[in-house]
């Protein structure tokens, strides 16, 4: 009885880390694609700041521009920040679950 206990408890433990495994390679992975995500629209938003500062050579342009970029920039930080969260809570609850 008392070894059947125990292989139980160490079935439920090895799942228990395999999940949390999972669950982190997951986090790891939506992590590494929303950063990736942010690094091609901040160059994509610098590259079309320098064409058109470039293109058209006008102040008031340029103003609006990087008032343009500075929103753009703090609106994807705050979504990265929010998915990161996100994430951070369902992997939580998850294990939680699963525990």
């Amino acid at each position: 009885m008392v070894v059947v206990v125990v292989e139980v408890i160490v079935v439920v433990l090895v799942v228990v880390v395999v999940v949390v495994l999972v669950v982190v390679a997951v986090e790891v992975v939506v992590v590494v694609v929303v950063v990736v995500v942010v690094v091609v629209v901040v160059v994509v938003v610098v590259v079309v700041v320098v064409v058109v500062v470039v293109v058209v050579e006008v102040v008031v342009v340029e103003v609006v521009v990087v008032v343009v970029v500075v929103v753009v920039v703090v609106v994807v930080v705050v979504v990265v920040v929010v998915v990161v969260v996100v994430v951070e809570v369902v992997v939580v609850v998850v294990v939680v679950v699963v525990w």
